[in-house]
């Protein structure tokens, strides 16, 4: 079992929900610049998804852990995230750095959330890439205190 100590977002929504899980993938940085992360290799990510909300959905849920989970894990594990269609060789916006990765997490997760009638919101993505490595991206604008 994961144990582990994630910052916290203030919010001032009612329900708070936090899903843990990893998945392994491969990636790579197309610029001269990324040094050897030019070249394929890979990963064992953990990631930290923070959901909040006001109102439960019919089954009493904020929204159900194990779809926040295949969200993510069955679109990238075991595989080359460069490959995914939400990343791209040309723009560096959308290479699959750790800090990219992290908000394509986020946009995958809150257009699903987007579908919710409760409508719940992702607030916080934690994404660490090495155990000494990780990346928060918290999007702007959101319901904050």
């Amino acid at each position: 079992m994961m144990q582990q100590i994630y910052p916290v977002t203030p919010h001032s929504y009612a329900y708070e929900l936090n899903k843990d899980f990893h998945f392994s993938a491969a990636h790579y940085i197309p610029q001269d610049q990324a040094g050897k992360c030019q070249q394929m290799h890979g990963h064992t990510y953990f990631t930290n998804i923070t959901v909040v909300g006001d109102e439960l959905d019919e089954t009493g849920f904020l929204v159900n852990f194990k779809q926040i989970k295949d969200l993510i894990h069955k679109r990238f594990d075991h595989g080359v995230i460069n490959h995914d269609s939400a990343f791209s060789d040309e723009q560096a916006i959308d290479f699959p750095t750790t800090e990219v990765v992290s908000r394509k997490i986020y946009e995958i997760i809150q257009d699903y959330l987007d579908g919710l009638q409760n409508k719940p919101k992702c607030i916080q993505v934690y994404l660490r890439e090495t155990p000494t490595s990780y990346c928060i991206y918290r999007p702007r604008g959101e319901k904050s205190t």
